[in-house]
């Protein structure tokens, strides 16, 4: 049954735990679209927060940064379908957001879900072989609306169907779960475990006020510094900022790698990397005494990948905290090895 979180309760139980599998950063693609007049289905998972212009007409009317579709939908419900941007995904959550649809806002909504692990062709796909994954529930004007189904779905799908019934608005989707790899990295070669596209998680972070701490495990190095991790300026003597990162499996680490490309003003002057190996996640405490220095204080400089090589290869580590010092911007951390 579908859970209506609060907007703390979602931060809390479910971006601070999975990751946003649909969204352009990460490589989400709308490939298919009942409709969209008004405005366009691709802006459904667009990283920034959406906009209004009261004053901004197009030929098709007034101008919204989302989708929208016709009136008079004589079909039960106007759809997209979104590809996801990890190769699969097990599914628990979704926001829908509908700011400044006001009186043209999506009355209800459901999303479905498929394995498709061949292509991209949906041709051949059925109307049964959708499978739901949010239920249908109701949706108001002009708020972002947070859904949980309570628990991860128990397959791994590739493709995903957000319908809205009949017709309308939303501005934003996002649909939240736990990457899967389909295809498991050989035992002998250096995989990338902080990269979400092999699982990792940004679970705890001190500040992000310019730039979310997800930011560091996209793929590739970003287009400019609003795709990075970005905190305040710090005022007070001895300040450090610190991220924790899930990896995708526990891991013997050979390599780290620190990334500030963008960053040419506000990188750190020196950072840290530690490790750590818990059963218990919700145990961890970033001051704590267990964690083991993986990469020492090491000065940092603008725009520029920094390698540093693990001494002891052969420590398993669960999650890894990156610290800078005193403050700044990192565009992305890669920490590679193997299973552990």
């Amino acid at each position: 049954m579908t859970q209506v979180l609060s907007q703390d309760q979602f931060q809390e139980q479910i971006v601070s735990q999975y990751t946003d599998v649909i969204g352009e950063k990460l490589g989400g693609q709308i490939l298919s679209y009942s409709d969209q007049w008004f405005a366009d289905a691709e802006n459904l998972i667009k990283p920034k927060a959406p906009i209004r212009d009261a004053t901004r007409f197009t030929y098709a009317g007034a101008w919204y940064d989302g989708w929208e579709t016709r009136r008079h939908n004589e079909a039960e419900a106007d759809w997209v379908i979104i590809k996801l941007g990890v190769s699969s995904a097990k599914l628990i959550a979704a926001e829908v957001d509908t700011a400044f649809f006001n009186g043209n806002h999506a009355p209800f909504i459901s999303v479905e879900a498929i394995q498709k692990l061949d292509n991209d062709d949906l041709l051949s796909v059925k109307e049964s072989d959708w499978e739901t994954v949010i239920s249908k529930v109701e949706c108001g004007p002009l708020q972002r609306h947070f859904f949980s189904r309570g628990s991860l779905t128990s397959k791994n799908y590739t493709h995903a169907r957000l319908r809205m019934y009949p017709d309308g608005g939303i501005a934003r989707f996002r649909l939240y779960g736990e990457v899967i790899p389909v295809v498991e990295e050989s035992s002998g070669e250096a995989t990338d475990f902080a990269s979400v596209k092999n699982g990792g998680v940004a679970i705890k972070f001190s500040d992000q006020h310019f730039g979310t701490a997800d930011n560091l495990l996209l793929p590739g190095r970003g287009h400019d510094m609003s795709d990075g991790w970005e905190t305040k300026r710090s005022r007070e003597p001895g300040h450090t900022d610190w991220v924790i990162i899930r990896l995708g499996a526990p891991a013997k680490l050979q390599k780290i790698i620190v990334d500030t490309a963008h960053f040419r003003g506000n990188f750190p002057q020196k950072v840290n990397v530690k490790g750590i190996k818990v059963d218990e996640e919700s145990k961890i405490d970033p001051t704590s005494g267990d964690w083991e220095v993986i990469v020492d204080d090491s000065k940092t400089s603008a725009d520029k990948e920094h390698e540093f090589e693990v001494k002891d290869t052969s420590k398993v580590y669960s999650h890894i905290k990156l610290t800078i010092i005193p403050d700044g911007g990192v565009k992305r951390i890669r920490a590679f090895g193997v299973r552990g």
